[in-house]
C-alpha cells in the first residue's frame, strides 16, 4: 500500500530550517520528523534563497533547465567513475567503491561492478568480527539517538528491537571502551515537611499517578533555563496516563502568564482535561488559571505545602528534563530556546522509550488497547 501523501504549513518548514541552523544535524531532523532528504534540503534552499517556501518564488525556466543538466552531468560522471573499474581485479574495485561510497550507493556500485557486496565488506574490515562489530555500531547509534541519556537498561532494550542480543554488562564494556556516560546521575529531594497550610483547593489526587484513561489529569511545574546569561523559564503539561508532554511554553518571567501560554499549546480540546495538578506556586494558584480551568470545568488539586512527592511525576520529568535537555545545551536567545524546546518535547513524546511505560515511548502507550 503506497505511503500517504503529507503536506507541510509554511510554519512546520520554517521550524525544521530553524532546527538545523541552530545545529541539530539533518540526519537526525530527518529520523525524527518522519521526513524525505529530498525535500528537507529543498526547504533549507528555499529558505536561504528567497524565504518563501514557495516553488514558483524559487524556480525560474533557465535555473529548472541548469537544474536538469546538472542531473544529467552527475549521472554521467557517476557512470563514468564507476565503468572504468568494470574489467579491473577485485582489488581495484573494492577500492573504486570505497572512494566513491560517500557519493554513491554500495549496493548499487557491487552490482555495475558485478562484485558480491559481501565480498566488499570481508577485504574492507578483514580484521573486524562482524558480529561484534554489528552489535557495537548498533550501541553506539542507539545512544547517540537517545541524546546521550539511556543507560544499559534501556539500550538492552532497544537491541532487542534490532534483534541483537547482549547482557547489559557487555554493553557496558563497550559503553565504556568509547566513554560513553549517561547523563543520569542519581536523584536528590529535600526531606517531606509534615506541616501543610489550609487552603481552599486541596490536594484532590492524592499521589493517584496511574491513571487508566486520557486526560484525566494533568500534572506541570516550572523550570529555569540560561539564555544569554539570564534566567528563563520553562512549563510543561504531562498526562499522568502515557508521560507524554501535552503543553510547553518558555519565556524571561515566571508568571501565571507563562502558564496560560502552555495551557494554550495544548492540542486537545481543555474540556477532555477532568484534573489539573500542580504545586502551590504563584504562578499557579492564582486568578487568571483558576478562572481558565472554571470555564472548562477542570477540576483544580494542589500539593501540599513543601510536599515535591505530591507531584512526584512532574518532578521526575523535570529531572529528565534537565538531565537531558536544560543541563546539555547553550541558549543565545528566546527563539532559540523556543526552537529546541518543541524539539526535544517531539523526541520525548515520540522517540523516548520509558520504563513506566514498558519501555514504549508515550504515543505507543497512548495507541495501545485499554
Amino acid at each position: 500500500m503506497p505511503k500517504p501523501r503529507r503536506t507541510f504549513t509554511a510554519e512546520f518548514k520554517k521550524q525544521m530550517v530553524q532546527l538545523y541552523e541552530s545545529g541539530k544535524s539533518r540526519a537526525n531532523i530527518i529520523k525524527e520528523y518522519d521526513l524525505s532528504a529530498s525535500a528537507f534540503d529543498r526547504w533549507i534552499t528555499q529558505s536561504q534563497k528567497t524565504g518563501s517556501f514557495k516553488e514558483k518564488n524559487n524556480r525560474t525556466e533557465e535555473e529548472n533547465e541548469l537544474l536538469a543538466l546538472r542531473k544529467e552531468n552527475q549521472r554521467l560522471k557517476m557512470e563514468n567513475d564507476i565503468f572504468k573499474a568494470s574489467r579491473a581485479d577485485h582489488g581495484t574495485k573494492v577500492n573504486v567503491i570505497r572512494n566513491n561510497a560517500h557519493k554513491y550507493s554500495v549496493s548499487a556500485m557491487c552490482e555495475v561492478l558485478q562484485l558480491p557486496r559481501s565480498t566488499y565488506y570481508y577485504k574492507s574490515e578483514p580484521a573486524a568480527n562482524e558480529e561484534e562489530q554489528r552489535l557495537e555500531d548498533a550501541i553506539l547509534n542507539i545512544f547517540a539517538a537517545s541524546r546521550n541519556n539511556y543507560g544499559t537498561r534501556k539500550i538492552k532494550i532497544e537491541l532487542g528491537k534490532r534483534a541483537l542480543l547482549a547482557s547489559r554488562r557487555k554493553i557496558g564494556q563497550i559503553m565504556s571502551k568509547h566513554g560513553l556516560v549517561s547523563n543520569y546521575t542519581v536523584a536528590q529531594y529535600k526531606p517531606v515537611k509534615s506541616d501543610s497550610n489550609e487552603a481552599v483547593v486541596t490536594n484532590v489526587l492524592q499521589r493517584e499517578f496511574d491513571q487508566d484513561e486520557p486526560y484525566a489529569v494533568v500534572v506541570s511545574d516550572l523550570t529555569y533555563v540560561r539564555v544569554a546569561g539570564n534566567w528563563h523559564y520553562v512549563c510543561l503539561f504531562v498526562d499522568l496516563f502515557n508521560r507524554e508532554i501535552i503543553g510547553c511554553s518558555s519565556g524571561p518571567n515566571k508568571t501565571a502568564e507563562l502558564v496560560y501560554k502552555a495551557i494554550a499549546s495544548i492540542s486537545v480540546r481543555l474540556d477532555r482535561i477532568q484534573m489539573f495538578h500542580t504545586d502551590r506556586g504563584r504562578e499557579f494558584d492564582n486568578k487568571l488559571i483558576s478562572e481558565a480551568l472554571t470555564t472548562f470545568g477542570v477540576t483544580r488539586s494542589l500539593s501540599r505545602k513543601g510536599c515535591p512527592y505530591d507531584n512526584a511525576v512532574a518532578e521526575a520529568t523535570f529531572k529528565i528534563f534537565k538531565t537531558e535537555f536544560a543541563n546539555q545545551a547553550h541558549f543565545l536567545t528566546d527563539e532559540q530556546l523556543d526552537v529546541e524546546l518543541h524539539d526535544y518535547v517531539h523526541w520525548f513524546n515520540y522517540h523516548r522509550i520509558h520504563g513506566t511505560l514498558d519501555y514504549l515511548t508515550p504515543v505507543q502507550a497512548r495507541s495501545m488497547p485499554l
